[in-house]
């Protein structure tokens, strides 16, 4: 801590209103504290869309006990007055912020979601960061910004020519092999060419980076799966919310 003194730094990070934020963040907090006997110092950073929505504490009472939890917050939205001054600045955060305001805004609109995802995608070149931070950041924007498969081909093959603009491979290599001309195409070339092991490790890794680590059993059933399977998978992909929706 800045007055050196030992500490933890508590974050918290929510995206939709919750009327058991505060109570999770004293839960949080206390549990923390308790398992590493030190200070904890806890964070709210609220990135929903309601600007009225600021809860800063959290009171129970029962009888003549009462406890009281108070806790700092900060709201995306109110680093989004300035738009220009978040795509000029060469902090990675700002970077983010803006990807997931775009994200909220255009939640049904596939046609801004491309050009915003293309948009936030050159941006990334224009600060001269390294290498391994604008590919930490690509697989941020893919998952953040999902789109319907015509218009992920579309920025695909948008993203490669950029790449090859700034002597940088965005996609691996079998991100190369099956999205020259759509998921689709790609799983179908796959199999064609006996390589099903292939499409299986390519949507391990979009699920991966859509829903973090998979449990076993999903390995397993990836594994096992017919190419009809991987393909119905590949297309719920797009529109899934939850890995439950994609095998559904």
């Amino acid at each position: 801590m800045r007055d050196g003194r030992q500490g933890l730094i508590h974050i918290e990070v929510q995206a939709q209103r919750d009327a058991t934020l505060a109570k999770r963040m004293h839960d949080y907090h206390s549990r923390i504290s308790e398992a590493y006997c030190l200070p904890v110092a806890s964070l709210a950073l609220l990135a929903d869309e309601h600007p009225q929505w600021r809860p800063d504490s959290f009171r129970q009472q029962f009888e003549d006990t009462a406890i009281t939890f108070e806790f700092s917050t900060a709201k995306l939205l109110d680093y989004l007055t300035d738009i220009d001054a978040l795509e000029a600045s060469d902090n990675p955060v700002a970077w983010l912020t803006l990807a997931h305001r775009r994200s909220q805004l255009t939640r049904h609109n596939p046609n801004k979601r491309y050009a915003a995802k293309l948009h936030l995608t050159a941006l990334l070149f224009r600060h001269r960061w390294s290498k391994k931070r604008i590919l930490v950041l690509f697989d941020a924007i893919n998952w953040m910004m999902t789109l319907p498969e015509p218009y992920q081909r579309r920025y695909w093959q948008a993203i490669r020519r950029l790449g090859r603009e700034h002597n940088m491979k965005l996609l691996n290599p079998l991100e190369q092999m099956f999205f020259d001309d759509g998921i689709k195409k790609g799983l179908e070339q796959g199999l064609e060419r006996g390589r099903k092991e292939g499409a299986v490790a390519l949507l391990e890794r979009l699920l991966e980076q859509r829903f973090g680590a998979l449990p076993q059993t999903t390995r397993k059933k990836l594994a096992k799966a017919s190419f009809a399977q991987l393909e119905a998978w590949s297309d719920a992909l797009t529109e899934a919310q939850s890995l439950r929706q994609v095998f559904k």
